[in-house]
């Protein structure tokens, strides 16, 4: 045993100790126990084990602090409440606090004096009351000293019967002169129920209480006088039941030695048989040939038996070989893909150049794949897919709120129900070395009191390290070279810089409206056929039913609401043919009122209305591009600029931004400094509930601030994105596929792009680009040109 003279709360690693309250001046920490009495001028051992009663001894120490033994009512009771508890207990100084080798905790207490329960305080992890203490009563007359003499006679008869009384105890009775130490001495060792102790604590009158120690005694004297005597009969057949007991053992030897004792024989013989056939490497199996040994070396009964066992279970049901290579065949990973994916051309085009080379140097290091991209994209199947085409097992590790990093390398051994990390499991679920493995949601790992997963992340997507992988459990090597990790993300800015690092990270944007009705009617319309019970025969949905969800009541990158109401759709119609109402349905788009109701989505164009001021911009988000509206106003004031919208620092910056180069062109563009100057300037995004940020804003922020100082109103057929310098250039920003998809699917025929984007053009889908006039802008001047309408000729077009 360690002794820790200021021991520090037992938590995982890791954790540290948490800021408590002060303690009232009348107030103590209790320490509940369960059948166990603690009695003042008593130095007694107590071994504490809930996570609770730990805190609290520990606190105590900390604060060298007294503590408050209070039994239990209901020894059953785990977590005990104050209605459980007794309401008078000991005072007792912790002297040690001692953590044994197996993690058990005890304490060494000195009992001071006992106490009241006034009343139980909150606000600690344990349990904290206010107390009074109880004095000791103290008496020199006859009576007393009668009894004392009694007590002490009786006693010091039952310490010379005691078959193992602590040493020194009778020398301790002999030499107590107080009447209330000697009544509580003697009934702190006495062998006796809680119960009945904890009636001697609370009895607080001295002749009371040392008649009931006295008459305990006097029952617990008979009891071991008694067995003195059958003692002396039995001790003459002692022998001979030594002697059988001997030639018991001897039995059972002989009986190891002829094979009849086949229940451990088997189980050790099964588990060589298996060690023998999983292929470990040298290392491993002699790891296992040791465990074995000392499985075979230990009862079936014991606990430690069971945590050998379920170690080499795992030992052999690893997959350790690898198994024969499997030919990649290109031709079917093409047809593969194409079956179970649209579009995503440049995505299908770098896995085959993955494949292919996984092909041509089997043993070479591939990168790690990180698909990246909106929920409802296709990145988990394109990792099942990639399995099938190269015929390799497929499984799945979800990361997302993953926070402790035992799940990611597996706890010790040490632990009670240790297991391996997520990892190992899942490995050992594939059967296989070489599985395709997809680490689902790796932007979502939490980083807790229990370490960072991320990092434990770092080795296995390693390729120069995760070929001696070390599991924590396992405490050995495992090879995760030939696993085939693919990740999935939605966002990389929470992904740690040197875990992204390790990955290759291929990126996959929204859906156009074309690609959500070929991928609706190829696969979500039979899907959802399937699983509401209907065929093709009877429930008919039109590509027009679909072009009307897609438009209308579904808004996303992906098509997971696009399939839920397509379901919602069938299963209406599903009803009708279950009732035998109708034998065939035809969906059309008029049934879409009733069926999904009003329509959630418009077209935005439609809400524009054409007023100085306002200017259509584009965003991008997780789940897609967007447009959005930039709406000034000014009204009498002092040249403040006002700000509203949820906006994020770097959008703020390019209001100002926008606003200060229309202040330096303001000679230009026909505006007076007194404009300024006598008036205050409101921008404002809609949909406030959103908080918005980023530099993508800055040029229709500029369209629609000019717009409202000089009354020229800016089209509104035409959507803008891109960064501005107070130089007047416009900059490069990013999303440009998505933001040009969302800007087409809403009515917008023309678009603002900088110059410098012209290398994103190639990844706009082509339906987006018949159907969009394209501007690239070099500075703010070309967006002014293309931007605003012509010079009003009314006399109040522009503002005074």
């Amino acid at each position: 045993m360690t002794e820790q003279k200021s021991p520090e709360p037992v938590q995982a690693p890791g954790a540290s100790g948490p800021q408590l309250p002060e303690l009232p001046e009348d107030a103590i920490i209790i320490v509940p126990v369960r059948n166990f009495v603690m009695f003042p001028d008593v130095v007694m051992p107590m071994a504490i084990g809930r996570p609770a009663s730990i805190n609290a001894a520990q606190a105590a120490v900390r604060q060298s602090l007294p503590v408050g033994i209070l039994a239990q009512r209901d020894a059953g009771v785990d977590n005990p409440a104050p209605n459980d508890m007794h309401r008078m207990g000991t005072i007792a100084n912790v002297l040690r606090y001692v953590t044994a080798q197996d993690d058990t905790h005890h304490l060494i207490l000195q009992g001071e004096t006992r106490f009241r329960v006034v009343e139980f305080l909150e606000g600690w992890p344990f349990l904290v009351a206010r107390v009074a203490r109880v004095a000791e009563p103290e008496s020199d007359a006859p009576e007393i000293e009668a009894r004392i003499i009694n007590l002490r006679r009786q006693a010091l008869e039952t310490v010379e019967l005691l078959p193992q009384a602590p040493q020194g105890l009778g020398d301790a009775i002999r030499n107590i002169g107080s009447a209330s130490t000697l009544a509580d001495t003697v009934a702190a060792y006495l062998d006796m129920g809680a119960d009945e102790k904890q009636e001697i604590l609370e009895t607080v009158a001295l002749d009371v209480r040392l008649d009931k120690v006295s008459r305990a005694l006097a029952q617990r004297l008979q009891v071991l006088r008694l067995s003195a005597e059958i003692g002396r009969d039995v001790q003459e057949t002692l022998g001979s039941r030594q002697r059988e007991a001997l030639l018991r053992e001897q039995m059972a030897a002989i009986q190891r030695q002829l094979g009849e004792d086949d229940g451990k024989a088997a189980e050790v013989a099964e588990i060589s048989e298996k060690i023998e056939k999983a292929g470990m490497p040298a290392d491993v199996e002699a790891q296992a040939r040791k465990e074995l040994r000392r499985l075979e070396s230990t009862p079936d009964g014991a606990a430690e038996h069971g945590i050998i066992r379920t170690y080499l279970d795992w030992l052999t049901e690893l997959p350790w070989q690898l198994p024969e290579e499997k030919p990649i065949d290109i031709a079917e990973a093409r047809a593969v893909l194409d079956a179970d994916h649209y579009g995503l051309e440049k995505i299908k085009r770098r896995i085959v150049e993955y494949l292919a080379v996984r092909k041509l140097a089997p043993e070479g290091k591939a990168p790690i794949l990180c698909f990246v991209g909106p929920p409802g994209v296709g990145k988990t199947s394109l990792g099942q897919s990639i399995a099938r085409a190269m015929g390799r097992p497929f499984v799945r590790v979800s990361l997302g709120g993953v926070h402790d990093e035992a799940e990611i390398r597996g706890h010790r051994r040490t632990y009670i129900g240790a297991l391996p990390g997520n990892i190992i499991q899942a490995i050992r679920k594939a059967g296989t070395r070489d599985c395709v493995m997809m680490l689902d949601e790796i932007d979502k790992l939490g980083q807790g009191m229990h370490g960072d997963p991320s990092a434990a992340m770092l080795e296995v997507l390693d390729p120069e390290q995760n070929g001696t992988f070390r599991d924590n459990y396992l405490a050995l090597p495992f090879d995760l070279s030939r696993v085939v990790f693919i990740a999935t993300a939605n966002m990389l800015d929470s992904i740690p810089g040197p875990l992204r690092d390790r990955m290759e990270i291929i990126s996959l944007a929204g859906y156009t409206e074309e690609e959500k009705l070929a991928i609706a009617r190829r696969y979500l319309v039979r899907r959802q056929l399937e699983a509401n019970g209907v065929t093709a025969e009877q429930v008919t949905v039109s590509d027009a039913v679909l072009e009307a969800i897609i438009r209308f009541y579904t808004r996303e990158a992906g098509v997971r609401n696009l399939e839920r109401e397509i379901g919602k759709t069938i299963r209406h119609a599903a009803v009708r043919i279950a009732e035998g109402t109708a034998s065939h349905v035809d969906i059309t788009p008029d049934d879409l009122q009733e069926i999904l109701g009003g329509r959630i989505f418009e077209n935005e164009v439609a809400q524009r209305t054409s007023v100085p001021g306002v200017a259509t911009g584009m965003a991008w988000t997780p789940v897609g591009g967007d447009i959005l509206f930039i709406e000034a106003t000014m009204m009498p004031g002092n040249g403040r600029l006002i700000l509203t919208g949820q906006l994020g620092d770097v959008m703020k910056e390019s209001a100002q931004a926008a606003l200060s180069l229309v202040k330096s062109r303001a000679d230009a563009l026909g505006i007076t400094r007194e404009t300024f100057e006598k008036n205050d300037v409101h921008v404002h995004v809609p949909a406030g509930a959103t908080p918005k940020d980023g530099p993508s804003a800055g040029v229709a922020m500029f369209l629609a601030l000019t717009s409202l100082f000089t009354g020229r109103t800016v089209r509104s057929d035409t959507s803008m994105t891109g960064e501005i310098s107070l130089r007047g250039l416009v900059l490069p920003v990013g999303g440009i596929k998505e933001k040009v998809v969302a800007a087409a699917g809403a009515g917008i025929t023309r678009v603002m792009l900088p110059a410098r984007n012209r290398r994103d053009f190639d990844d706009i889908p082509i339906s987006a680009r018949d159907k969009l006039e394209f501007i690239w802008l070099e500075t703010v001047e070309d967006a002014l040109a293309a931007g605003l309408e012509p010079v009003s000729t009314q006399e109040d077009g522009a503002p005074s």
